[in-house]
């Protein structure tokens, strides 16, 4: 066969829809509830792939959905029932917000305290931008 028949046939084998490629991927919760309170297992885990303090990602999540909660050992204990879809959605507008550049996109972020503002500096593209949010 010719190299451009070849070429065709290949092409008309590939899948209509390709499968997403990004390369980072804010984690899932993972917990139970017990009685009135919800406890998160995985809050150690997702932190440190957001490379960013539990109690900051806490403290976030605790003012968006008010209700309280604390650090018990490796979990978090929420003190009212929580939906799970509603705890992802808090985390993945946590990382939009505090994690991920506005410039370029990437998650290599860090934050920074200058006076009374936050600045997050992206490690990947040099930019700087001021945190709006205050927690």
């Amino acid at each position: 066969m010719e190299y451009e028949a070849l070429l065709d046939r290949a092409k008309e084998q590939l899948p209509d829809e390709g499968v997403s490629t990004e390369r980072f991927q804010v984690p899932k919760v993972k917990g139970h509830l017990q009685g009135v309170q919800t406890i998160i297992n995985n809050w150690f885990e997702i932190a440190k792939a957001l490379d960013r303090k539990p109690e900051h990602l806490l403290k976030y999540v605790q003012k968006e959905l008010a209700t309280p909660g604390e650090i018990i050992k490796q979990s978090v204990v929420f003190g009212t029932k929580m939906n799970a879809a509603k705890l992802n959605e808090k985390i993945v507008q946590y990382a939009d917000e505090f994690v991920f550049c506005k410039s370029c996109g990437k998650p290599e972020t860090k934050l920074s305290k200058e006076g009374s503002a936050i600045i997050m500096t992206c490690q990947a593209c040099g930019a700087r931008n001021p945190v709006k949010s205050r927690i």
